[in-house]
């Protein structure tokens, strides 16, 4: 058993893709998991679908944005990750209230829940997009945050509410501020994926956004045991904490590594519906990760290739690639 074993733990946003991934991580870790899925007419419960974790946990449906249910749902809990959130950037340009209702009044709801029931902890989840394009690199957690995107000013003000909540109440919240993360089931919005999907499906022309801007990239698994760290130690409480490997990539050069790795041949073309507003694109993410490797030594274990070698070859099962629209762009 792990670093967590023996505490009851709320992960909502669950059936996601980090969320399903960290769900299963915190089993095998001991915990005993109450996962948070969307509630649906047809009781899908996303990603832990498939889970062969499924049988160990305790799957309840609601939504974050109801603080009645939130309330609900934190009873006899330890520690709660709060990865229930929109993520998508474009879809924040034609919807951004619905990006303030989950991922701000979601995150107001948690923290509210977690104080009214006595939760030790809570894992409030970020996202490196809230520094914007970098003024400096690597990122540390001083770097100024820059709302570029209805979404990225979202999860600014998600993060400021919960962080109140821990000057206000002295409730233990820890911002985890993941950068870049992919691996299997990542939407097909995300870069990696509709690259590797569109090669999937036979295609000679690869249709993409902005190459130029670079990124720095995480496999799923490191990015959870980066949030397991975190939540098992007491010095992380009031602090925002970046994960990341601290190395950065251009999107065109991960594309070049795909084509390698899966043998393609296929032309880049930049199409104008997948590029984000001018002022909106954020050009240059790398991650300064000293900050949690000193609190907790964690260091990425899976590098750039090994990852997407694991990744490609997740998404080459049939039953997997079915699950992807390949025709259709993902907003």
């Amino acid at each position: 058993m792990g670093i967590l074993n023996g505490k009851s733990v709320l992960v909502t946003g669950a059936g996601g893709f980090i969320g399903s991934h960290l769900t299963e991580m915190l089993v095998m870790e001991g915990a005993k998991v109450r996962a948070l899925t969307h509630y649906n007419s047809s009781n899908n419960w996303g990603w832990l679908e498939t889970s062969e974790r499924l049988k160990e946990i305790d799957i309840v449906c609601g939504d974050v944005r109801d603080s009645a249910f939130c309330n609900h749902i934190a009873k006899d809990q330890d520690i709660i990750f709060n990865l229930a959130a929109l993520i998508a950037i474009p879809y924040s340009y034609v919807a951004p209230e619905s990006y303030i209702d989950t991922n701000v009044k979601g995150a107001l709801n948690i923290c509210q829940a977690a104080i009214n029931n006595g939760v030790e902890r809570v894992i409030q989840t970020s996202t490196s997009e809230v520094y914007g394009t970098a003024k400096y690199v690597p990122i540390d957690e001083e770097h100024p945050m820059q709302p570029q995107s209805p979404y990225s000013a979202s999860k600014i003000a998600a993060d400021a509410i919960a962080m109140s909540f821990h000057n206000a109440f002295d409730l233990d919240v820890t911002i985890a501020r993941p950068f870049n993360t992919y691996g299997p089931r990542q939407s097909a919005r995300a870069v990696i994926p509709t690259i590797i999907i569109q090669i999937l499906n036979g295609a000679k022309t690869i249709n993409l956004g902005d190459g130029r801007p670079t990124r720095d990239f995480n496999y799923v698994e490191d990015t959870c045991r980066g949030f397991c760290l975190l939540a098992a130690n007491k010095a992380t409480k009031g602090q925002t904490i970046n994960i990341g490997s601290n190395y950065e990539i251009s999107v065109f050069e991960t594309v070049s590594k795909i084509k390698s790795i899966m043998g393609s041949d296929a032309e880049i073309k930049v199409e104008k519906e997948r590029l984000r507003p001018e002022n909106s694109e954020v050009f240059r993410l790398w991650c300064d990760n000293r900050k949690i490797n000193q609190l907790t030594s964690f260091k990425p274990k899976v590098s750039i290739d090994d990852g997407l070698e694991k990744t490609i070859e997740w998404f080459k099962n049939t039953d997997n690639l079915k699950r992807y629209k390949a025709g259709i762009y993902n907003v």
